[in-house]
Protein backbone atom coordinates (compact mmCIF):
# COMPACT_ATOMS: atom_id res chain seq x y z
CA UNK A 1 0.00 0.00 0.00
CA UNK A 2 1.38 3.23 -1.36
CA UNK A 3 1.22 6.51 0.49
CA UNK A 4 1.76 9.94 -0.44
CA UNK A 5 4.84 11.09 1.45
CA UNK A 6 4.00 14.50 0.90
CA UNK A 7 0.58 14.39 1.93
CA UNK A 8 0.01 16.40 5.46
CA UNK A 9 -1.02 13.78 8.16
CA UNK A 10 -5.33 14.26 9.35
CA UNK A 11 -4.12 14.93 12.94
CA UNK A 12 -1.28 18.00 11.85
CA UNK A 13 -4.67 19.19 9.66
CA UNK A 14 -6.56 19.12 12.81
CA UNK A 15 -4.46 20.86 14.53
CA UNK A 16 -3.98 23.91 11.70
CA UNK A 17 -7.24 23.97 11.62
CA UNK A 18 -8.12 24.34 15.26
CA UNK A 19 -5.46 27.15 15.38
CA UNK A 20 -7.00 29.28 12.91
CA UNK A 21 -9.96 29.08 14.43
CA UNK A 22 -8.71 30.02 17.94
CA UNK A 23 -6.59 33.08 15.75
CA UNK A 24 -10.40 33.97 14.27
CA UNK A 25 -11.79 33.78 17.43
CA UNK A 26 -8.80 36.10 19.22
CA UNK A 27 -9.34 38.36 16.36
CA UNK A 28 -13.01 38.56 16.48
CA UNK A 29 -13.02 39.00 20.02
CA UNK A 30 -10.21 42.08 20.22
CA UNK A 31 -11.99 43.91 17.52
CA UNK A 32 -15.07 43.41 19.31
CA UNK A 33 -13.48 44.88 22.61
CA UNK A 34 -11.72 47.52 20.34
CA UNK A 35 -15.51 48.67 19.06
CA UNK A 36 -16.73 48.85 22.30
CA UNK A 37 -13.84 50.79 24.09
CA UNK A 38 -14.08 53.22 20.86
CA UNK A 39 -18.49 53.94 21.48
CA UNK A 40 -17.88 54.13 24.80
CA UNK A 41 -15.32 56.95 24.55
CA UNK A 42 -16.93 58.30 21.56
CA UNK A 43 -18.81 61.00 23.84
CA UNK A 44 -15.71 62.48 25.55
CA UNK A 45 -14.55 63.61 22.35
CA UNK A 46 -17.43 64.95 20.51
CA UNK A 47 -15.70 68.26 21.96
CA UNK A 48 -12.51 68.33 19.85
CA UNK A 49 -13.46 68.85 16.33
CA UNK A 50 -12.68 70.45 13.20
CA UNK A 51 -15.44 69.72 10.08
CA UNK A 52 -15.88 66.38 11.45
CA UNK A 53 -15.46 65.69 15.40
CA UNK A 54 -12.96 62.81 17.11
CA UNK A 55 -16.39 61.88 18.73
CA UNK A 56 -17.51 60.90 15.34
CA UNK A 57 -14.39 59.94 14.06
CA UNK A 58 -13.87 56.74 16.88
CA UNK A 59 -18.04 55.95 16.30
CA UNK A 60 -17.12 54.78 12.91
CA UNK A 61 -13.94 53.21 14.36
CA UNK A 62 -16.41 51.27 16.70
CA UNK A 63 -19.01 50.45 13.38
CA UNK A 64 -15.46 49.31 11.33
CA UNK A 65 -14.17 47.32 14.44
CA UNK A 66 -17.95 45.19 14.65
CA UNK A 67 -18.51 44.43 10.96
CA UNK A 68 -14.92 43.18 11.05
CA UNK A 69 -15.77 41.13 13.86
CA UNK A 70 -18.70 39.74 12.41
CA UNK A 71 -17.33 39.25 9.34
CA UNK A 72 -14.03 37.51 10.50
CA UNK A 73 -16.71 35.13 12.40
CA UNK A 74 -19.35 34.57 9.41
CA UNK A 75 -16.78 34.65 6.60
CA UNK A 76 -14.17 32.82 6.64
CA UNK A 77 -11.93 34.26 3.53
CA UNK A 78 -9.24 36.50 3.10
CA UNK A 79 -10.83 39.85 2.00
CA UNK A 80 -12.79 39.45 5.40
CA UNK A 81 -9.14 38.33 6.83
CA UNK A 82 -7.99 41.88 5.33
CA UNK A 83 -10.33 44.00 6.14
CA UNK A 84 -10.43 42.90 9.83
CA UNK A 85 -6.63 43.31 9.62
CA UNK A 86 -6.77 46.78 7.73
CA UNK A 87 -9.50 47.89 10.44
CA UNK A 88 -7.12 46.92 13.54
CA UNK A 89 -4.04 47.75 12.35
CA UNK A 90 -4.99 51.17 11.11
CA UNK A 91 -6.55 52.07 14.96
CA UNK A 92 -3.53 50.49 16.17
CA UNK A 93 -1.29 52.96 14.01
CA UNK A 94 -3.29 56.06 14.17
CA UNK A 95 -3.38 55.91 17.91
CA UNK A 96 0.51 55.57 18.39
CA UNK A 97 0.77 58.29 15.78
CA UNK A 98 -1.56 60.69 18.28
CA UNK A 99 0.37 59.91 21.14
CA UNK A 100 3.13 60.17 20.00
CA UNK A 101 3.36 63.10 17.30
CA UNK A 102 1.90 66.37 17.60
CA UNK A 103 0.92 66.67 13.95
CA UNK A 104 -2.22 69.06 14.60
CA UNK A 105 -5.24 69.27 12.45
CA UNK A 106 -5.53 68.05 9.30
CA UNK A 107 -7.99 68.78 6.38
CA UNK A 108 -11.47 68.12 8.11
CA UNK A 109 -9.74 65.91 11.42
CA UNK A 110 -9.24 67.48 13.90
CA UNK A 111 -6.10 67.77 16.10
CA UNK A 112 -6.32 64.39 17.82
CA UNK A 113 -2.64 64.62 19.92
CA UNK A 114 -3.15 63.27 23.14
CA UNK A 115 0.14 62.55 25.28
CA UNK A 116 -0.77 60.76 28.23
CA UNK A 117 -1.51 57.37 28.88
CA UNK A 118 -4.61 56.29 30.53
CA UNK A 119 -6.60 52.49 31.46
CA UNK A 120 -8.91 52.38 28.25
CA UNK A 121 -6.13 53.80 25.93
CA UNK A 122 -3.61 50.68 26.73
CA UNK A 123 -6.60 48.36 26.85
CA UNK A 124 -7.38 49.51 23.40
CA UNK A 125 -3.69 49.14 22.37
CA UNK A 126 -3.66 45.66 23.69
CA UNK A 127 -6.82 44.35 22.24
CA UNK A 128 -5.91 46.11 18.51
CA UNK A 129 -2.41 44.60 18.99
CA UNK A 130 -3.88 41.10 19.44
CA UNK A 131 -6.38 41.65 16.90
CA UNK A 132 -3.36 42.45 14.23
CA UNK A 133 -1.47 39.49 15.61
CA UNK A 134 -4.10 37.45 14.97
CA UNK A 135 -5.36 38.50 11.60
CA UNK A 136 -1.88 38.45 10.43
CA UNK A 137 -1.44 34.87 11.17
CA UNK A 138 -4.95 34.34 9.52
CA UNK A 139 -3.32 35.99 6.49
CA UNK A 140 -0.63 34.35 6.27
CA UNK A 141 -1.71 30.88 6.91
CA UNK A 142 -4.47 31.66 4.30
CA UNK A 143 -2.07 33.06 1.44
CA UNK A 144 0.08 29.70 2.66
CA UNK A 145 -2.76 27.51 1.55
CA UNK A 146 -4.10 29.01 -1.38
CA UNK A 147 -0.70 29.34 -2.48
CA UNK A 148 -0.17 25.60 -1.95
CA UNK A 149 -3.48 25.15 -3.93
CA UNK A 150 -3.10 27.48 -6.74
CA UNK A 151 0.43 26.40 -7.78
CA UNK A 152 0.28 22.59 -9.41
CA UNK A 153 -3.19 23.65 -11.63
CA UNK A 154 -1.28 26.50 -12.77
CA UNK A 155 1.68 24.78 -13.92
CA UNK A 156 0.02 22.23 -15.60
CA UNK A 157 -2.59 24.56 -17.13
CA UNK A 158 0.70 26.58 -18.79
CA UNK A 159 2.56 23.11 -19.68
CA UNK A 160 -0.36 22.37 -21.75
CA UNK A 161 -1.02 26.05 -23.34
CA UNK A 162 2.70 25.85 -24.02
CA UNK A 163 2.70 22.41 -26.26
CA UNK A 164 -0.15 23.55 -28.07
CA UNK A 165 -2.57 21.49 -26.13
CA UNK A 166 -1.24 18.51 -25.34
CA UNK A 167 -0.58 18.00 -21.71
CA UNK A 168 3.39 17.38 -21.20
Amino acid sequence: MATDPTAVPRRTRLVRRLVREAARLIAAVGLALDSYLHAHLADRYDLVSADISQGTLFRIEAGFAAAAAVLILLWRRWPAELFAWSVAAGGLTLLLIYRYADIGAWGPFPDMYEPIWYGDKVFTVVVEAVAVVATSYLLVTSFLMWSKRGRPRRRGRRRAHAAGGRRV
